[in-house]
């Protein structure tokens, strides 16, 4: 019976599923239910008795199934069967979260040594991994931006986000966001939403930073907090953006784009067309804007009117001193304006106008006038000089009107005529600088303001004047006539304190310049366009892509354009384009104001958008100012008989113009180093000065001293190299003036030419003139170059025949930069009454070689002496004195000029001296003048007109 029951061994029982947990942090498995295999078979203490017939009723393991499973299962019990499952490894819940596999129990079998165990099914074992905190929150961006308008309050401005590594849903989970930033109107919910929390205002913050942190489920905040900027823009108005109000312009670059980062606002309107008028405000500037200040006959020939020009108003000089007492404006660098304020006018010097009027001509002025009044203001007048008041032609202003008034002469037909041309034009009352050109070719009379033709509104007849021989007086400012006159045209004026004016009527009130007559041809219009064009403007270089899409056109004087589109992108590109320019090389400086006016059309009429005006303005920097240096001989003297002759005496032979700017630069370190500089460490900047190439405009000599006497002496040029030049000159009693706009190497060579003669030098010494040049009109002025010439009257040959024959050749010429001869009184030899008897010329010779070798021998001395003094004063006058007072001498004083030769010259020509050879005290400049000059004359001539001579007179020795 025993051996049958226990033939059959039982298999080990274990449940069919179960499931576990494991903390990350932990090996061991908590298990539901517990794991315990159960066997039927008897214990061993009751097996022992029947070894060989019983089965093993213990559990000797687990075996668990699956791949790279992380557990194990381990006996604790092998009697009751109990077991538990630990991890292998440190589990990682992020890694994975779950497990599964499957465990089977065994137990130890048959017999003591445990052959044919058996084993229980297989279970399914669920293994949850249970999370621990172990990571904090992380933001998904390294910062946050937004923008908000100001004055609206938000629900969201924008949203942050962090996210957390742990595995489970608890430490996973982000429970809480948090502003870290204290006293910030925005506020933040758990979703990590922000909004503001008050209307903010962008007067007063236009960014706010903010620091938000995060925290988990579990209590862990954020590692790094996160930065949020919120921008405040203002309320959304249509306007221009990225505009700067101030550009500053650097005189001699180019163009200069004003807007390169601007753009429109249009705050998402559905914009149809768009149209933006530019304007550069430049009326404070000269007569409108930057234009070039040379004289208006200057700027007549610079424009290609070159012939038949005649300047009523030029700047007051020497030889047209008509508009000196005249009130100018001179505020604007030299841009010659002149004032008339009702009580002034000026007389213009008869034969300065001949005007036929049965010819063309034209007249052009500047002007500014206004308001109207409803007397006649005279701009330009030609009148009766004595007895009568007939107005022959003039130009006034009368209600804002512009009216010429032609009266055709006598010898016209006794029949009605054009006489009275009207105008009715704006631009007369406006208080701003225009100009205006009269093309005059009877019976027609056009006009042009600006640039722009007018025709006349009204044309008013009469009969031709009647013959008379009255002569006519031209007048600028009023008109010239008889206190009695009652004639219609005419208002007159008796005030006895305004002295010459009491015979002036209808004055002028307002500013006027460039008056200008040109007789014989009409100005046309290339001509006209030259003279009002502005050397200052706007310009714009179209895009390729835009410039089909954009239309833009400009104002005659580009003072100011017009930008028309419908896409905005390609409006913002022109506007980008945009720039200013000035082409004069000294521009003026200051403010030139800009503004920008724009309309804006758009699809819905009654919502669309309205762009306020854009203001800035354009500084231009004050240019580097040139200084014209005038240099040369400033001191020399001719032989009488030079200044006699029909070349005459040249003034400026050896004349320099230089112009020469400074500027400021950074000092280089090293060769300040080099050069000691750092002992100064204080020093930052470097002044260095360049020379540089511009024009000239006007060169006036005048006389120093009494004025020219016209009968005795003349200043002279040759007009034909003036001609060449395409310069003009006019002379007066105190000088002469060169006039034109010219290089400065070419008014060099032009003043090369100018000659000083004078045909009655007995009684003159000396002549001083004075030499300056200007550019602009006198805006940059050189300095005064003045010159002093000196007479050398010598004795007639003829009369001193005797001791001529015994001069010295062999001493030496003395070199001088400039001998002032003017204090020396030249003895005249006194003729011997009675003719010496042999004994007497004998006696006479002997003492004559005798006092000839004292007088060599001091002269030598003295010769020696000079020399030292000239190297130590650098050319300033010497004189030869010894004491004469046991003979009667008279010395042949010789032209000296500036010594340009080297020490090593000077030594050969005293060894040629004194070997007998005749020296020439010239320079090389001399030299070359006296070769252009005088053509091919022989040296010796010349020689012997300037040789430097030593003579006595030995007639009232009594021995």
């Amino acid at each position: 019976h025993l051996e049958t029951e226990f033939s059959v061994c039982h298999k080990p029982w274990i449940e069919t599923t179960y499931h576990g947990i494991v903390t990350e942090n932990d090996d061991k498995v908590l298990l539901d239910p517990p794991l315990i295999a159960l066997d039927k078979d008897a214990p061993l203490r009751y097996a022992a008795l029947f070894w060989l017939l019983t089965c093993s009723g213990e559990i000797c393991g687990f075996r668990i199934h699956g791949q790279n499973v992380p557990f194990e299962a381990v006996v604790l019990d092998k009697s009751t069967g109990e077991g538990v499952i630990r991890a292998k490894d440190k589990l990682d819940c992020e890694l994975q979260k779950e497990h599964t596999f499957t465990i089977q129990a065994y137990d130890c079998g048959e017999g003591p040594d445990g052959a044919n165990m058996k084993k229980s099914h297989k279970a399914t074992v669920h293994i949850q991994v249970n999370d621990i905190n172990e990571y904090s929150p992380v933001f998904k961006e390294k910062s946050y931006k937004a923008t908000v308008i100001e004055g609206k309050k938000y629900d969201s401005i924008l949203k942050v986000e962090a996210v957390d590594a742990d595995c489970s849903f608890q430490f996973s989970q982000i429970c809480n966001y948090e502003i870290v930033t204290p006293d910030v109107p925005f506020t933040i919910d758990k979703d990590g939403f922000i909004k503001n929390t008050e209307k903010l205002s962008y007067g007063k913050e236009r960014m706010y930073k903010l620091t938000v942190t995060a925290y988990d489920c579990g209590k862990n905040r954020a590692s790094e907090d996160v930065l949020v900027k919120i921008s405040v823009k203002p309320t959304c108005k249509p306007s221009w953006q990225g505009f700067n109000k101030r550009i500053e312009y650097e005189p001699g670059t180019g163009s200069l784009a004003l807007f390169p980062s601007m753009h429109l606002e249009t705050c998402d309107e559905p914009i149809t067309s768009i149209r933006a008028s530019i304007e550069l405000e430049t009326n404070h500037i000269g007569k409108g804007c930057d234009r070039d200040t040379y004289s208006e006959k200057s700027l007549h020939k610079l424009c290609g009117a070159s012939s038949g020009t005649v300047e009523l108003l030029p700047a007051p000089s020497s030889s047209a001193n008509w508009t000196v007492g005249l009130p100018t404006d001179n505020g604007h660098d030299s841009d010659q304006v002149f004032e008339f304020n009702g009580t002034q006018a000026i007389k213009v010097p008869n034969g300065m106008v001949s005007t036929s009027l049965k010819d063309p001509f034209t007249i052009s002025v500047w002007m500014r006038h206004g308001p109207g009044a409803h007397e006649k203001e005279t701009i330009l007048c030609n009148s009766d000089k004595t007895e009568m008041n007939r107005h022959h032609y003039s130009l006034y202003v009368h209600n804002c009107r512009l009216i010429f008034l032609l009266r055709q002469e006598p010898s016209e037909a006794e029949n009605y005529k054009p006489a009275e041309f009207h105008w009715k034009l704006d631009q007369v009352c406006d208080k701003e600088w225009h100009h205006y050109v009269l093309n005059v070719e009877f019976p027609t009379v056009s006009v042009f303001v600006d640039g722009t033709t007018f025709e006349p509104f009204l044309v008013t007849e009469d009969y031709p004047l009647h013959a008379s021989k009255i002569e006519t007086q031209l007048t600028i400012g009023a008109c010239w006539q008889e206190n009695s006159g009652h004639d219609n045209d005419t208002e007159t004026v008796s005030e006895p304190s305004s002295g010459g004016n009491a015979r002036m009527a209808q004055f002028f009130r307002g500013n006027l310049a460039g008056l200008i007559i040109r007789t014989g041809k009409l100005e046309n219009k290339k001509v006209i366009d030259c003279l009002y064009t502005c050397k200052e403007g706007l310009d714009v270089q179209l895009p390729e892509e835009v410039a089909s899409a954009i239309k833009v056109e400009f104002n005659p004087n580009q003072s100011s354009l017009t930008v028309e589109g419908d896409d905005i992108d390609a409006f913002d590109k022109v506007m980008q384009h945009i720039s200013y320019l000035n082409s004069r090389q000294f521009p003026t400086p200051g403010i030139r104001h800009l503004r920008i006016s724009t309309t804006v059309k758009c699809f819905n009429e009654e919502s669309c958008v309205t762009v306020p005006d854009a203001e800035g303005y354009v500084m231009v920097l004050q240019p580097e100012e040139p200084k014209i240096s005038l240099s040369g001989i400033d001191h020399f003297a001719r032989s009488a008989a030079e200044f006699e002759s029909q070349e005459g005496v040249t003034l400026f032979p050896e004349l320099r113009i230089v112009s020469t700017i400074t500027r400021e630069v950074e000092a280089d370190t090293e060769s300040e180093a080099a050069e000691g500089a750092d002992d100064d460490p204080t020093v930052q900047e470097t002044v260095v000065s360049e020379e540089i190439m511009h024009n000239l405009d006007t060169c006036e000599v005048t006389v120093v001293g009494d004025e020219l006497d016209g009968e005795h002496e003349s200043l002279e040029v040759d007009m034909s190299q003036l001609q060449q030049r395409s310069l003009e000159m006019s002379s007066s009693n105190m000088g002469l003036v060169i006039t034109g706009v010219n290089t400065m190497a070419n008014y060099e060579q032009v003043l090369h030419l100018i000659r000083y003669k004078n045909w009655h030098t007995e009684a003159l010494f000396d002549r001083k003139f004075k030499l300056v040049c200007s550019e602009l009109n006198g805006r940059y002025i050189s300095n005064d170059f003045k010159v002093e010439v000196n007479v050398i009257h010598t004795a007639s040959p003829m009369e001193h025949a005797n001791n001529a024959m015994v001069q010295p050749n062999f001493i030496n010429p003395v070199h001088h930069a400039s001998v002032d001869l003017s204090g020396h009184n030249l003895v005249n030899a006194h003729q011997a009454s009675v003719v010496p008897s042999a004994a007497t010329i004998v006696i006479v010779v002997c003492v004559s070689f005798l006092v000839f070798m004292i007088i060599l021998g001091v002269f030598r001395i003295r010769a020696a002496h000079q020399r030292t003094m000239r190297d130590q004063e650098n050319g300033k006058e010497n004189e030869m004195d010894w004491d004469d007072s046991a003979l009667t001498i008279t010395v042949n004083p010789m032209e000296t000029y500036e010594d340009q030769h080297s020490s090593e010259e000077e030594e050969e020509e005293e060894e040629e001296s004194e070997d007998g050879e005749e020296e020439d005290d010239i320079t090389s400049a001399e030299s070359e003048s006296s070769e252009d000059e005088e053509g091919g004359e022989p040296e010796d001539q010349q020689g012997a007109s300037r040789q430097q001579q030593l003579e006595w007179d030995d007639s009232t020795l009594t021995y």
